[in-house]
Order: structure tokens, then sequence, then C-alpha cells
């Protein structure tokens, strides 16, 4: 019932549509029903009794229901169209709202290419089980009904053939469910591995022709869509066995109708025409059992999807607005005040532990440490990316917690560790930062990122950065993204790491545009000494603990971490 729902919900103006096609599929199923039964009176009554004025009365009457049906026909199969494309349309739409709400926290709980195939297969499977077994699934169950009631009211006795019948296929039918039901899901996860293995080896397509590692690519393509073939082959193997198994039950049962029914004709006790008649209503019978068991198994298939694609709806973001937000972040203040951090609840340790901090609005701070020493995960806590497992972090002397996310955000601007680029101009992607920024703005917030020493030769604001700034270089892309951020004029400027592929020429260049923003609280994860050379302040992160505070001379003359990290790249010539 909860995948019902789902359908039903984002059905949403298509519910019309919906309705009508059942209303077209009810007139045009109880016209179909009428033929069997003219046609039984026109062989009875005209063609037996040499009444040629009634044969001709009740076959134009029959053309008419045909010629009626047909038109309802059409009305249902564009009416369930226009359903299943608009349910597909809003079940996209709806998940990548939902997908743009998630925080980095719900994000971890899906593969990016698991998210991809519940966008697109899962949900061309659910449009595609409406549309094509909406008719069945409706009328199926009716034609079946009524073909029923109307043999037995023409022969009860040949009737119960069915009745015998009918459980065998039934208990069939259950047992195919039930073995293609799991196989179904298993099936989607597999599909997930496949786009994922593509996703990585196109993105990676420049290292794997670097390292000429196209033969290892193929083989692990290969391994993976020949899983994919392996658990189609066993979903549909057993699904398909449907088809034969009905066909032999439905056989059987006309050879048993049609040699009662002759020995009845021939007893005097059944006419000739109601034997066609009832013959009819067996096709009808049989044609809807086979309905029925198709949509069985496509509608298992499709709540498959259903429940996947509800997996991603159901989620609900772990970070959201309160609901009294502060609207604005009145400065650049921050505080972390014995504020701890771990990934997930069961993770042993925490990321972070007992981080005390506070740093005045305008300042410059420095982020050292070593590797998987908690530097960007500091960073992440102050645009609330994620949140504090225990503590808290203040930014404009409240607590982030507090702030309307929106808000939050476009007043902590973040240059994050690896630069991501749009496809389309430098001017498009600048204007991420803020949508109303001037060609003034941009073009300063360019010089102060030293983006202008290669602007005019890509083009100029105009130039285009291709798919997802492959036209750039890593360099490149980092001063655009800072550019980027810049525009935005936050209150807090976080650079994660966001010099590590310019030169030490140009990384000075950077840290000399960044020290006439004032009005900006700098942020700087690095690690290269030369880079925090400017700071007020250097915070050393030793294994998601501080370690030591202080300025750059202080640490120097104190500090073992900082003295090794200066004293190891002053020799090798990378300090300015």
């Amino acid at each position: 019932m909860r995948d019902l729902k789902i359908i039903a919900r984002y059905l949403g103006p298509y519910k019309r549509d919906f309705i009508l096609a059942a209303v077209c599929m009810l007139f045009e199923g109880t016209l179909e029903l009428l033929i069997p039964y003219l046609t039984a009176g026109l062989i009875d009554e005209g063609i037996v009794a040499g009444d040629l004025s009634h044969v001709w009365a009740t076959g134009a009457e029959m053309l008419a229901c045909g010629i009626v049906a047909m038109g309802f026909g059409m009305a249902f199969s564009r009416c369930s169209a226009r359903a299943a494309m608009g349910l597909g349309a809003n079940l996209r739409d709806a998940e990548f709202e939902a997908i743009q709400r998630y925080s980095y926290e719900n994000l971890d709980h899906f593969d990016t290419s698991s998210l991809v195939t519940r966008m697109t297969t899962d949900v061309t499977v659910i449009q595609n089980a409406l549309m094509n077994g909406f008719r069945p699934m409706m009328r199926g169950p009716v034609m079946f009904t009524a073909g029923l009631i109307l043999a037995s009211l023409l022969s009860v006795r040949l009737a119960c053939v069915f009745f015998v019948m009918l459980p065998l296929l039934a208990v069939a039918l259950a047992l195919i469910v039930r073995h293609v039901a799991p196989l179904y899901r298993v099936l989607q996860g597999v599909m997930d591995e496949l786009n994922d293995v593509v996703q990585e080896s196109v993105t990676a397509i420049r290292a794997v022709k670097a390292f000429v590692r196209g033969e290892w690519v193929e083989q692990r393509f290969g391994a993976v869509n020949g899983r994919l073939a392996d658990t189609s082959t066993r979903t549909f193997g057993g699904a398909v066995l449907n088809l034969p198994l009905f066909q032999t039950v439905m056989y059987s049962s006309d050879v048993l109708i049609l040699a009662l029914g002759g020995s009845m004709i021939m007893a005097g006790q059944l006419k000739v025409g109601e034997l066609t008649g009832f013959m009819s209503y067996v096709l009808q019978i049989t044609n809807s059992l086979m309905m029925i068991s198709n949509v069985f198994l496509l509608m298992t298939r499709a709540l498959t999807s259903v429940q996947r694609v509800g997996e991603v709806l159901a989620e609900r973001p772990t970070i959201a607005s309160p609901a009294q937000a502060i609207a604005e972040v009145p400065d650049g203040s921050i505080a972390f005040d014995h504020a701890s951090f771990r990934y997930h609840a069961d993770a042993e340790t925490d990321v972070l532990h007992d981080i005390t901090l506070s740093f005045s609005a305008g300042s410059t701070i420095g982020v050292l440490g070593g590797t998987g020493s908690g530097k960007s995960s500091l960073v992440q806590l102050l645009g609330r990316l994620y949140d504090v497992t225990e503590g808290a972090v203040l930014v404009g002397g409240h607590d982030v917690r507090s702030y309307d996310l929106a808000s939050l955000r476009r007043a902590v601007g973040i240059a994050l560790q690896r630069p991501v680029l749009f496809s389309g101009t430098v001017r498009e992607n600048l204007l991420w930062g803020r949508p109303d920024a001037t060609d003034e703005e941009l073009l300063e917030a360019c010089r102060v990122a030293a983006v202008d020493e290669f602007l005019d030769r890509i083009g100029g604001l105009d130039g285009d950065l291709g798919q997802g700034g492959d036209n750039v270089s890593g360099g490149q892309r980092q001063r655009l993204c800072i550019a980027r951020a810049l525009v935005r004029r936050p209150r807090v400027l976080v650079l994660d790491d966001s010099t590590s592929a310019v030169d030490m020429a140009t990384d000075a260049r950077i840290r000399e545009g960044l020290r006439s923003l004032t009005d900006i609280t700098k942020i700087i994860v690095a690690q290269r000494v030369a880079s925090v050379a400017d700071a007020d302040k250097i915070v050393i992160l030793d294994e998601g603990r501080v370690h030591a505070v202080g300025t750059p001379a202080e640490l120097l003359a104190t500090d073992p971490i900082y003295q090794e990290l200066y004293r190891t790249q002053v020799s090798e010539g990378d300090e300015q």
C-alpha cells in the first residue's frame, strides 16, 4: 500500500488522465463483452432459423460495438500514455529535488551510480508498467469476471472446467512470482554496479589512456556486464515460464470444453450457437488470465523500482533550517566550543575531538596538519555541510544550527579541496557565487584570485570551459573556484587546500589579493607553510586534535610539527 501511495501522490495533475483511462477501458471492455452474446443470437436466431434480417441487424450492432470500442481504446491509450509519462517526469523531479536537499551525510547513504539508476532506469520501469500494465491490470480482472459470469449463464456445466483449472493456475503464478520477485532487486543492484563502472571509466579516461590500462578496464566492464547478463537471464528465465505454463493449462481446458460441449450438443443439451458463444468467452477468459499473469510479473518488477525510488524520496535530510531560523550572519567571527565530530554514528573514533578555538572577524587563519588530521572536516562544519556530534560551532556569535541554512551558506564561501566547475562559460560558473553580480564584480574577483593572468587566453568571461572545466588546467580550475567563492562576498571565506595545484608565485599573488579583503574572515587549509605565512593565527591539527595554535613566529619557535614542516619545505625551496 505504501508503494501505491507513492504512485498516487506523484501522479499529481495527471490523476485526471488516469481516471479517464480507467473509464475508457471500462466502456471498451463492456462493449467487447457484448459481442460474444450477440454472436450466439446471430447464429441461433439468425443463421440457424434462416432469418436474414436478424443477421444483418445483429451484424450491424456488432460492428457498431467494435467501432465504438476501438474509439474508447484509442482514448485509453492516449490518456494512459500521458499519465505514465507525467508520473515519470514527476518522480524524476521529486528525486532530483530530494537529492538537492540532502546533506553530505545523506549522500553517503547512496552511491552516485545508484542515484542515477534510480532516476533513469527505475523510473522508466515504472512508466512502462503503468503504460503497458494499466490496461491489462484493469481490463484483465473485469473481463475475466464478466466472461466467467456470462459463460456460466450459457452453461454452468462447461464453466465448471474453469473452476477446476483456476486453482492450479493461481498456485503456478504464486510460485513464479515468489521466485522472481527478489531477483528483480538483485538485477537493479547489478545495474547500479554497471553504471558505476561506466561512469568511473569514462570520467577517468585520460588516466586509463596514460597508463595504458584500456584492456584492464574492458575486462572489468566485461565482468560486470556478464554478471548483469547472467542475473537478467536467471530473472527473466523464471518469469517467461509463465507463458508456456498458462498455455498448457488453458489449451487443455479448451480441449475438455470442446469435448464436453460436443457431447452435450449430440445429447440435445446445448445449441451450436451457445457453444460458439461460450468458446468466445473462453478466449476472453484465457486472454484475461494471460493478462493478469503478465501484470503480476510486470508489477513485481515495477514495485521493486517503486521501493528503490521511495527510498530516495523517504530519505530525510539530516541537516535542515530550524523553525525560528536566524536570517542573517552578522559578522565573520568564528568559534569552536568543545566540538567533536564523526562521520557515522557507529564509527569507533571521532574524526575531530574536543576542538576549542576562537577567531575574530576579518582575521586570517591557517590550518596545517598531516593527511587525515581532520583539516577538511573542520572547515566543513562552518557551512553545516556536516553537523558536529558534540559541542557547537559558532559563526557571527551564533550556533550554525540556529541559522537559516541558505543564509549561512551564502555567508560562508567555500572553495572545496576538489575544484568543481560546470559546463558553460567562465561567466556562468562565476555567477554561481551570486547570480546578480556585475561584470565589474566578476573581474575584481578574478583579479584577487589571479584568474586575470589567463582569462584573456581562454576567451574572457565568455570563454567556454568545456565539460567539467576540461579546457583549463588543474591550477586554473582552482583559481576559478576561488573567484567564484569571492563573487559571493561572504563573511567567511574557506580555502580548502585550494592552491595546491598553483605555483608558488601565483600562490603569493593570491595571498596578496586576499590581504586586501579586511572585512572577510579567511580560513586557509594548506599543506605548504608558505600558503599560510601571512596568517594571523595558524592551527596545527594532529589526529583530529588541536596540537598547537599561534602566530607563524610563535609556532616556529615552539612547535615541533611546524618546525619540521618549515625546515623540510624551506630546504626544498618551497618557501617564499
